[in-house]
């Protein structure tokens, strides 16, 4: 039979694209492949023992409640840990009303997609930007404005200038989307008048910021800038956070905060998209905060990858050629690597291919069909040893492109 059948896609699943990203970790999966292509947390830091100890307790303790439905909102005691802990570490006012749990930060994602972009509506973003959430806002309708960033991120100033066009074009403005730390894929980190300069435009068009916060937690040096959350005073701000990287990617869980204003439509799209998330999952969770196993374990996380990533930066200036530039990022998974202008990442992709090593083509992560000659590189997954061999294999096949 004939699968031909596109008419009956919708218009927004029509539109849709696989991510790139996803695509190419199929070409990675052979067993002698030197992977800096996904954003993947290295498997060894798992902490098996404890999840399995706290697990074991939820279970026991209260397994009928863990197996069941749970609230669209999320499990209470996960989500007073996270208050508690945003409150004390943050400076944040928060209580529960203003934190809602949902499937992973990209449901978060997804859903302010959902709540906010009807099609044709415009949403700002860095350039470049988080893949994840570009197509999250594509699928819903939006139209991608990229808004250029400078040393200290996203230009408050061409963030002006593009609003203002985008009204007197007759088209509606729907939101900021920011990675403010340690940002994926440039590795930059706003700083903090440049928050409040962005927020001030904000302000100005009455637009919400949404705050994409999977990182913050791995800081490795330098002074740590206050969230938008944090400096924000008339409610304007959503932020999403995550358990993946700094936890387990496959419990899938992460958060938002927001004005109870905004959770309440967040929640009633939940409740159609899932109902709930994994009761069991959360309580385990939360079992894990209580007794001290986050931070102790977080501590570990953050010395590994430091080291990870200064193995990663010793070893390009050591192969790279001149010409060849990057961010020295002072946390998170990533950097981004500038070529030669005549260098397009896609052919040198073919090429590292061929020598064993992949990365993110990072083209991919901007709006506006620019970014041909940059790539993006994760430094958390592979060994030390393979870092510096993939970073070798890697100049070697920009040398063959000079």
């Amino acid at each position: 039979m004939d699968m031909n059948f596109d008419h009956l896609w919708s218009a927004n699943v029509g539109k849709m694209k696989k991510s790139i990203i996803r695509e190419l970790l199929k070409l990675t999966q052979k067993p002698d492949i030197i992977s800096f292509a996904g954003g993947l947390p290295d498997p060894k830091l798992f902490p098996f023992k404890d999840i399995q100890e706290c697990m074991n307790s939820v279970l026991e303790k209260d397994g009928g409640r863990a197996l069941q439905y749970g609230t669209t909102e999320g499990d209470n005691r996960l989500r007073a840990q996270l208050v508690k802990r945003y409150n004390e570490k943050e400076g944040l006012s928060i209580t529960e009303n203003n934190l809602l749990i949902t499937t992973s930060s990209q449901q978060g994602l997804d859903f302010c997609g959902r709540v906010f972009v009807n099609p044709g509506d415009v949403v700002f973003c860095e350039l470049p930007s988080y893949l994840g959430g570009l197509n999250a806002f594509s699928a819903s309708g939006a139209e991608l404005c990229g808004v250029e960033m400078d040393a200290d991120g996203m230009s408050h100033l061409k963030l002006d200038e593009a609003i203002e066009k985008t009204i007197k074009a007759g088209k509606t403005p729907k939101f900021i989307y920011v990675v403010p730390d340690f940002q994926n894929p440039a590795g930059m980190t706003m700083g903090e008048e440049r928050r409040k300069e962005i927020l001030q435009v904000a302000y100005k068009y009455k637009l919400p910021i949404i705050e994409d916060s999977p990182y913050r937690d791995l800081r490795f040096e330098g002074k740590s800038q206050p969230m938008f959350q944090q400096l924000d005073t008339q409610n304007m701000v959503i932020t999403l956070g995550t358990f993946s990287k700094v936890f387990s990617p496959g419990f899938r869980l992460g958060w938002v905060i927001a004005h109870p204003y905004w959770i309440e439509k967040f929640v009633t799209i939940k409740q159609v998209a899932d109902l709930c998330s994994s009761a069991i999952l959360q309580m385990t969770v939360a079992e894990y905060f209580e007794r001290g196993y986050y931070e102790k374990n977080l501590k570990i996380i953050i010395e590994k990858y430091h080291e990870k990533r200064d193995c990663m930066l010793d070893s390009l200036e050591k192969f790279m050629p001149a010409g060849v530039t990057w961010i020295k990022p002072e946390g998170g998974l990533f950097l981004m690597i500038t070529m030669p202008k005549h260098i397009d990442s896609e052919k040198l992709f073919v090429k590292a291919i061929e020598k064993n090593v992949a990365f993110v083509i990072g083209h991919a992560f901007y709006c506006n069909d620019s970014g041909h000659n940059t790539m993006r590189l994760n430094f958390s997954f592979s060994t030390m040893e393979d870092n510096v061999e993939g970073i070798r294999r890697l100049s070697e096949s920009i040398k063959e492109m000079l």
